[in-house]
């Protein structure tokens, strides 16, 4: 653990042969923020392809990282604060790598005039082959000095942007028609606009008329380009939203300032609702930083307890949603909180229900395995050391949740402890429904709305290709 304060040398206690050290082992972050605050995006330090075909085994880190951890020694350590670096002459030997634990260490070589210290510096890999020699030269303090050591934040580096891609892929097709059902508070009218706005849909605002123009003019949104159907009451709206799906008006639905059981009542009305076969079901496309692919967690909103029968629907819903992301064959984590099964834990039945399933061909289009520990399905290492051989542990496109405790539960990790951002949509009915919060941020609200989309063109396609056989 790292002292409390930072204490300095100064000039006239500084003796010829004292030295210091550190050790640190290169991590990706590491690379990544050396490269933003650089701007150095060499793709040998940022593309592992690129990096391996220039003859490296992967990405490596920029040769001043290695002298900035003697930067850091001269800083902190030896003069320590107060000292002015002035001249250095660094030779490079080899590049450090991705896990690389190297040691660097600086020598007084010299005392020189002006209050000046000459310094012999290297830095060597866990092997001891030499990364940099060199030296340096620093004016050292001449006042003691001892500071409380800085509180530095801690920094969550997001090495990928899954959202970003998929707005991408939206900005190419033409607005989806949706119905926007009771959108009577700022959060959700605004939510529709921005939609409508960036090109994803083109809204129909479903509610009590007066509401919503009180809403927009309270706020200064202009909603006079978009069709508004006016009815009394938020049952009233969902009912309607649903009755726009039928006629073909609509090809998706977006939840306004009303309960989500409300919208869900609508849909699955038997007498009047949109549901088909499959059970519908929630599922979020979270954007982790530290993860590298969009991570979709099902289910987490709709289905309390599910049964056997009900996880298999959900998991169909969750492969079908990877597929218009274009993953052909998604890989399914069916969680619990083991990996073996076990006839005391109904979870890990399950999930050896469900791979058997996928073996008949009654779960198609993706790679099951379970039951796996959390830890298992998302960490190769982890996966390894258990000793679990699979093609989905420590690689899964898709995280089948036990319940919806299980899967709320991890969903908001993933968001407040991750700083993941999580975007969702409800499958399983005619149209793609979407869910949002009053706590979601508007890039998690444009990621909800470019999901539906995007499963609405492939409904689409779908529908066409029916015809046309």
């Amino acid at each position: 653990m790292p002292a409390e304060f930072v204490e300095n040398h100064v000039f006239a206690e500084i003796e010829i042969g004292q030295g210091a050290e550190t050790q640190r082992t290169l991590t990706r972050d590491d690379i990544a923020l050396f490269s933003k605050v650089s701007g150095d995006v060499n793709p040998t330090h940022t593309d592992e392809d690129f990096a391996r075909s220039s003859g490296a085994e992967g990405i490596t880190a920029h040769s001043l990282w290695s002298t900035s951890l003697i930067s850091g020694l001269l800083g902190n350590v030896l003069p320590g604060p107060g000292t002015r670096y002035q001249k250095q002459d660094i030779q490079f030997q080899r590049p450090v790598a991705v896990g690389d634990t190297v040691t660097a260490r600086i020598r007084v070589e010299a005392k020189k005039d002006n209050n000046v210290v000459q310094f012999h510096c290297d830095v060597v890999n866990q092997h001891n082959e030499a990364i940099m020699t060199g030296m340096a030269e620093v004016v050292a303090p001449t006042e003691k000095v001892r500071i409380a050591r800085a509180n530095l934040p801690d920094i969550t580096v997001r090495h990928y942007d899954s959202y970003r891609e998929l707005i991408d892929i939206i900005d190419a097709l033409e607005p989806v028609p949706a119905a926007l059902i009771h959108p009577c508070d700022y959060v959700s009218l605004k939510g529709a606009v921005e939609a409508a706005e960036s090109g994803f849909i083109t809204p129909v605002l479903v509610g009590p008329e007066r509401r919503i123009r009180s809403v927009a003019k309270e706020h200064g949104i202009d909603i006079s380009n978009y069709r508004l159907e006016d009815v009394e009451h938020s049952h009233a709206a969902a009912s309607r939203a649903v009755q726009l799906v039928h006629e073909g008006q609509v090809e998706m639905l977006m939840k306004g300032s009303l309960h989500t059981d409300e919208v869900l009542a609508a849909v699955i009305s038997r007498s009047s609702g949109i549901r088909t076969e499959r059970r519908i079901s929630h599922i979020f496309a979270m954007d982790v930083p530290t993860y590298p692919k969009l991570l979709l967690v099902t289910d987490a909103a709709v289905n309390v307890a599910p049964g056997l029968a009900e996880k298999a629907d959900i998991c169909q819903n969750a492969i079908d949603l990877a597929h218009t992301l274009g993953i052909e064959q998604p890989k399914v984590a069916i969680l619990s909180a083991m990996e073996t099964v076990n006839p005391n834990v109904q979870s890990t039945l399950d999930a050896a229900g469900l791979c058997k399933m996928a073996d008949r061909g009654q779960i198609t289009g993706g790679i099951l395995d379970g039951p796996l520990a959390m830890d298992n399905a998302i960490n190769v290492e982890a996966a390894e050391t258990k000793g679990i051989v699979s093609t989905v542990a420590g690689r899964a496109d898709i995280l089948i949740a036990p319940d919806l405790e299980a899967g709320n539960i991890l969903a908001k990790q993933l968001t407040f402890l991750a700083n993941a951002e999580a975007a969702g949509i409800v499958l399983g009915a005619r149209v793609p429904i979407v869910l949002t919060s009053r706590a979601d941020g508007v890039r998690a609200r444009r990621a909800s709305a470019a999901l539906a989309v995007l499963h609405a063109h492939e409904l689409r396609k779908k529908a066409v290709a029916g015809l046309s056989r």
